[in-house]
């Protein structure tokens, strides 16, 4: 009998990844709005956000939350950062989860895998998966590699063992902060390589802008415990080179037009999706921060300036 997945959140990257897990799992796609569930289920397309991809009909489309999750091994949540909370606390303790998102919560600063700490305690059996990896070249079956990573390192051997085949390589790590310090912090960067390359500053300067912004992605992620490494692979390094050169970014794509000089306003309410870059840029930027140990499981944030 095949194992079950539910992904929630039908979202570019949840839909692109409830149709390739389809193949050889049982998946449950929930999408919060029910008319947009209602729609994927009958057209078995989510022209919205994945235009010109099906959903095979094996994937059970649904807004029922509770059916969505139900006799699931794992639960992959695709929803934004903004969103994870208030989804979270519809959930059991123990529910094993692993997370799509990418970027800091804004308002509190805090990595997804805080905001879980927070909501479910610190005996979650939770990870992060990222990567390198647009949505539509995912959907489309072409090949790409993932790190999923977790602080249990055997939910995160058996997380990735879940979720790895076909032409979707996935990698483990104990190394969850280091991973989850990538995935938000080069979203940041390709806002700023976007914006370089829309003022014609040439090829030279987004390779320097990339490189010495790998460099500080690195330090940021040291200074919070995680492994330079970790940060110089698929996570950190594959993911920035992926985001700040690729046509279908859509945080390089924000850049792009701010460099035309277009209001941050106007350019997101045309995007259609969300950039994690632009709340990231503001967390990162907001004040000086430095990693403790606080009364809260695993790590805290303390501002030092």
């Amino acid at each position: 009998m095949m194992a079950r997945v539910a992904v929630l959140g039908a979202g570019a990257w949840g839909t692109a990844l409830a149709a390739v897990l389809s193949g050889r799992l049982q998946v449950a796609l929930w999408a919060r709005d029910p008319a947009q569930a209602q729609t994927i289920a009958k057209t078995r397309r989510n022209e919205r956000y994945l235009p010109g991809i099906e959903v095979p009909g094996s994937v059970q489309v649904g807004n029922d939350l509770a059916a969505a999750i139900a006799g699931a091994q794992l639960v992959l949540v695709a929803t934004p950062v903004a969103g994870m909370r208030e989804l979270l606390k519809k959930f059991d303790a123990r529910t094993p989860l692993v997370w799509l998102c990418k970027g800091f919560e804004e308002g509190s600063g805090l990595l997804p895998h805080q905001i879980v700490e927070e909501v479910l305690g610190g005996d979650a059996r939770c990870g992060a998966l990222s990567g390198p990896s647009f949505a539509a070249e995912v959907a489309r079956g072409m090949p790409c590699a993932l790190t999923l990573a977790a602080r249990d390192a055997a939910f995160a051997r058996e997380s990735a063992a879940l979720l790895h085949g076909g032409r979707m390589r996935v990698y483990y790590s104990a190394d969850l902060v280091g991973v989850e310090i990538g995935g938000a912090v080069k979203n940041v960067m390709a806002i700023a390589a976007g914006i370089s390359d829309g003022l014609g500053l040439g090829l030279n300067a987004r390779a320097a802008l990339i490189t010495r912004g790998l460099a500080e992605i690195a330090r940021l992620g040291a200074a919070f415990g995680g492994s330079p490494e970790t940060l110089f692979g698929l996570a950190g390094a594959g993911d920035l080179i992926l985001t700040a050169t690729g046509d279908l970014s859509r945080n390089r794509r924000v850049g792009l037009e701010l460099a035309r000089g277009r209001k941050l306003a106007e350019i997101l309410a045309d995007l259609g999706h969300v950039a994690e870059g632009v709340h990231s840029a503001r967390e990162v930027a907001r004040d000086v921060w430095t990693p403790k140990r606080n009364g809260r499981a695993g790590m805290g944030w303390h501002r030092i300036g």
